[in-house]
């Protein structure tokens, strides 16, 4: 699902709200989890999923044209780990794919 479906599928279960306010709210939702991070915060949906960061350490990488070395500076990524509820349920639609 790309940002315009979810945008489409909210405004679809909630005709009372339009587009825009819709595309408002969806903003401010992706800001918020982007700021939170970028601060060194932990965000958590329950039953979703947990955003946090990882510090990655500076080493020495590979321009993968030339095989030249490159410093790669030190840096932090975001990470993702998914909560039991999100597992559970992607554990059970592997089981009944597999079956079929």
């Amino acid at each position: 699902m790309i940002r315009s479906e979810l945008i489409q599928k909210l405004t679809d279960e909630n005709p009372e709200l339009t587009v825009p306010e819709v595309e408002r709210i969806v903003d401010l939702f992706f800001k918020e989890i982007v700021d939170r991070l970028a601060t060194g915060g932990r965000v958590e949906l329950r039953g979703f999923g947990a955003f946090t960061t990882r510090a990655r350490d500076a080493r020495t990488g590979r321009n993968p044209r030339t095989g030249e070395q490159v410093p790669v500076s030190a840096k932090r990524v975001p990470y993702f780990k998914p909560g039991k509820e999100m597992r559970e349920r992607l554990n059970a639609m592997g089981e009944s794919a597999t079956d079929a």
